[in-house]
């Protein structure tokens, strides 16, 4: 008898046990049936005005006018967007604290940098939103109005030349260590904490040379507040069509940049696949694909997986980059 009645008890423990796990994903399938039910918030490693800020709030506003909520855009910047990309890892599992991923997470995913977050880990992929290229540009006062002329200044005068990034282990900093080791010459890295403030030296002639996301410098390009040298797409771009690319010097040479969303690891499937919906509903609407082509980019378009293979295809690129020109992070 006592052993039927133990019997019981562990039967009926684990019936309990299957109706709790069974009421859990029944409240997570109620909750994300009502998503957004409240205010998003987007995370942004970069400061406001670059490209990837810029990214975002088109996004937020598309979202908040297709869902119904406030896409609130939040930047976070520092330690090479692993303050933004940790405080979502940490954030919770709902679908309410997203991060704008960008090429920057997968260097750092590159240069094993987990400061509070693994980019493959933590971060499950949403959507990609837009892939653009660099360039490579200089202050109209700057001597060099060639590629062939800032290499030949640059080996003139080793070390003596400034080339600013928009941050230490960004793509930025990296298409210039590229650009220094397919060149051979020596420049002084000049790290800021984003594009735009870069840029502001830039403008100010406080730095000579920069490679920035194309999107970011355009405006000033097209008003002749900044001399493009070469763009380190494969092909001459539209938008720039008598500046060369730096493959035209240096053969084999391409580097680009790209955004795209991501979530705390865990987000219900359902919920990742309405905003990946959404996004890419978004990336189809004829007036975002002329915003999009107006910074000089393409759309990144796709489903989480795609966007899941994309973003580890550019973590073993750069890899093989940092290896090969034995580039070291800010924590090596």
């Amino acid at each position: 008898m006592e052993l039927r009645r133990r019997r019981f008890l562990q039967l009926a423990g684990a019936a309990g046990a299957v109706g709790a796990a069974g009421a859990v994903c029944a409240n997570r399938f109620a909750a994300a049936l009502d998503y957004p039910a409240r205010p998003v918030h987007i995370v942004v490693g970069f400061p406001p005005g670059g490209v990837t800020d810029l990214g975002a709030r088109m996004l937020g506003q598309w979202l908040a006018e297709r869902l119904g909520q406030s896409f609130v855009i939040e930047n976070r910047p520092g330690a090479s967007t692993q303050i933004a990309a940790a405080a979502v890892a940490r954030a919770p599992a709902d679908g309410y604290t997203l991060l704008m991923v960008s090429s920057t997470n997968a260097i750092n995913a590159a240069f094993r940098d987990n400061r509070g977050c693994d980019l493959v880990r933590d971060i499950a992929p949403v959507a990609g939103v837009m892939q653009f290229p660099l360039v490579l540009e200089v202050h109209p006062a700057a001597p060099f109005k060639t590629i062939g002329e800032l290499i030949a200044a640059a080996k003139r005068n080793p070390g003596q030349i400034d080339l600013a990034s928009f941050g230490t282990g960004t793509g930025s900093h990296l298409a210039g260590e590229m650009f220094k080791l397919m060149a051979g010459i020596d420049m002084l890295h000049v790290p800021y904490r984003g594009s735009a403030p870069m840029l502001v030296d830039l403008l100010g002639g406080q730095v000579p040379a920069a490679f920035d996301n194309l999107p970011s410098s355009i405006e000033y390009i097209g008003a002749g507040k900044l001399r493009p040298l070469a763009v380190t797409t494969a092909a001459r771009l539209a938008a720039l069509p008598d500046v060369p690319t730096l493959a035209e010097t240096l053969p084999g040479y391409q580097a680009s940049s790209w955004i795209g969303l991501g979530a705390p690891a865990g987000t219900p499937a359902s919920i990742l696949a309405r905003l990946n919906k959404e996004i890419n509903a978004g990336l189809a609407d004829s007036d975002i694909r002329a915003r999009v082509a107006k910074l000089s980019a393409i759309v990144l378009s796709g489903t989480p997986a795609d966007f899941g293979k994309f973003i580890a295809a550019d973590v073993a690129k750069w890899t093989r980059v940092i290896r090969v020109a034995n580039i070291k992070s800010e924590q090596s």
